[in-house]
């Protein structure tokens, strides 16, 4: 499970309601199932943590690791 945050870069505050997906690296992972930003700026994912893009509403905001914080 991992979390991603988003915020709005103008004003470093959390960003409600928007659509996050990663697709992972590698042809075995595929992609995560879509969610949405709650009133933190967070969109919880079930799938295991990995490589891989993640799009805010679409567009590529990011590629690199996606670590679990501990």
């Amino acid at each position: 499970m991992f979390t991603i945050q988003v915020f709005e870069k103008s004003t470093g505050r959390p960003v409600y309601s928007k659509k996050v997906g990663v697709i992972f690296n590698g042809w075995t992972r595929g992609c995560a199932t879509d969610q949405y930003t709650d009133k933190d700026g967070e969109a919880h994912f079930s799938e295991d943590n990995g490589e891989g893009t993640i799009y805010i509403q679409g567009s590529k905001v990011l590629k690199e690791g996606l670590k679990e914080e501990k």
